[in-house]
């Protein structure tokens, strides 16, 4: 019976030279579950390879010089080539998404540690706005940054609906405020926050969303912000921090005391609007010095 001769069993210095990789690189693929050996000698531990895992141990390297996390390449090599060249394209779509993000994060601090931040202020126009008291339905969530997009979105619809629909409207915008950093280190809390008309209507519709739903309602004092307003582009990281550190700026050269936590206000429909339509106000609480 003749072997094909993708079924020759070959050591594993003979498959590393033919695979163009080292005995040492393929001893950790084992170990990380990325290509096991087709058979291992009971006696001498030998690993021996078959001649048809060639192209899949160089796959594996090609994937590894791409950064590829171990679950992702586990998961490409055992798809079909159509499918696994979609999967590479969506890793790889993801990688050029956080290149750009860093790059414009570096030209951010390029310019704070060369001292032109006056410069990267400029562009942000700051001004106060006097907010009344109201009462808010609010739901507070410890979420990463990469949480954060999706809770924001899902909290605003939840808590938009119950204001128009049981809670007689929505006097003001929703809004986010930020009571610690929320990063990929840091997890807040964020609270979201949609003014109410009818507080006691609000009261009511959260006690019967129950404590798990974690919605609450408060009394948000009248109080003053200083904000300025961004458009959709900028909500991105890290546009967005040059934004909070030029109100925070301004606020210091007019003499004023950040009194409360920052906040991001959402005036305008997100879906609707384009990338350089303004959004969001970026904003402070503030009292005189």
């Amino acid at each position: 019976m003749t072997t094909h001769p993708e079924d020759e069993l070959l050591s594993i210095g003979v498959f590393a030279a033919r695979a163009r990789l080292s005995p040492k690189a393929l001893r950790l693929y084992d170990r990380l579950g990325l290509l096991a050996p087709a058979h291992v000698d009971d006696a001498s531990g030998y690993r021996y390879y078959r001649a048809g895992q060639i192209e899949h141990a160089r796959t594996v390297a090609l994937l590894r010089r791409l950064d590829m996390p171990l679950a992702g390449i586990a998961e490409t090599v055992r798809l079909d080539g159509e499918r696994a060249a979609h999967a590479l394209d969506a890793y790889w779509d993801a990688v050029e998404e956080r290149f750009a993000v860093q790059r414009t994060l570096a030209r951010y601090l390029r310019g704070r540690l060369s001292g032109r931040n006056a410069e990267l202020y400029a562009t942000f126009e700051v001004r106060t706005v006097d907010v009344p008291e109201t009462h808010v339905l609010s739901e507070t969530r410890h979420v990463s940054a990469g949480e954060l997009p999706a809770w924001i979105a899902a909290s605003a619809e939840r808590l938009e609906r119950a204001a128009r629909e049981e809670c007689g409207g929505m006097p003001a915008p929703h809004y986010v405020v930020y009571h610690a950093e929320v990063s990929e280190e840091s997890d807040g809390p964020a609270e979201s926050c949609v003014p109410v008309r009818d507080a006691e209507a609000a009261r009511a519709w959260a006690a019967a969303q129950g404590r798990a739903a974690g919605v609450t309602v408060r009394v948000e004092p009248a109080h003053r912000l200083a904000r300025t307003r961004i458009t959709k582009a900028q909500v991105a990281y890290p546009q967005i921090i040059a934004a909070f550190d030029a109100v925070e700026a301004w606020a210091a050269e007019q003499g004023l005391t950040l009194s409360g936590p920052c906040r991001e206000v959402y005036f305008a429909d997100w879906d609707a609007s384009g990338p350089e339509d303004e959004v969001c106000d970026v904003a402070f609480p503030v009292s005189a010095g």
